[in-house]
């Protein structure tokens, strides 16, 4: 589990870990509360971005934001495990948060104190950037960020630049799976 299911820049094993470290917790609370938040935003963003692309977007801001915990552990010296679907999460938390910036949200245990979306994913991302530069602990800050900035950017570029330009390439992908290759390496 440790070799496999934890991401350390320091590991010989690096990146199989930068996606299979997403489905791992520390504990049941760790896990119960990722799923939580998960689930809090999962139907805003299958609605904004349909169910295939929810799932690659989630699986590819699990590698980007465990690919910023590298470089930010690299670049620190401190290196250490991390494990958690946090880093996705918080894509998905920003691509909504960016793309209904008005919403309003609510802490669990303070349903009485409402804000707007744009306001919380501001002040997500000033803790997680303070929580980096002072080297707090608790979370993987770095992955954090790494996960926010990634679904700001998709949600702003992303889908337009990645998802609405890959229908030729999944034709080819299609016509290769169903024809086979091609013989002789040249056109018909």
């Amino acid at each position: 589990m440790i070799r496999y299911f934890t991401s350390n820049p320091a590991s010989k094993v690096l990146c199989a870990p930068m996606l299979l470290s997403t489905f791992s917790h520390f504990s049941l609370f760790h896990m119960a509360a990722n799923m939580y938040v998960l689930w809090s935003f999962s139907s805003s963003i299958v609605n904004i971005l349909g169910q295939e692309q929810f799932m690659a977007v989630y699986l590819s801001a699990g590698v980007i934001s465990t690919f910023v915990s590298y470089v930010c552990k690299v670049a620190t010296g401190r290196y250490g495990p991390s494990l958690g679907a946090s880093g996705a999460i918080m894509t998905v938390l920003a691509a909504v948060c960016t793309k209904i910036p008005d919403g309003r949200l609510a802490i669990i245990f303070l349903p009485m104190f409402t804000f707007t979306a744009g306001n919380a994913l501001k002040a997500i991302i000033a803790m997680d950037t303070a929580g980096m530069i002072l080297g707090w602990k608790f979370f993987d800050h770095a992955a954090h960020l790494g996960g926010a900035l990634f679904g700001i950017w998709y949600i702003t570029y992303g889908h337009e630049l990645i998802w609405k330009n890959r229908e030729p390439l999944v034709k080819i992908w299609h016509e290769m799976r169903t024809n086979g290759p091609k013989k002789g390496g040249g056109s018909k």
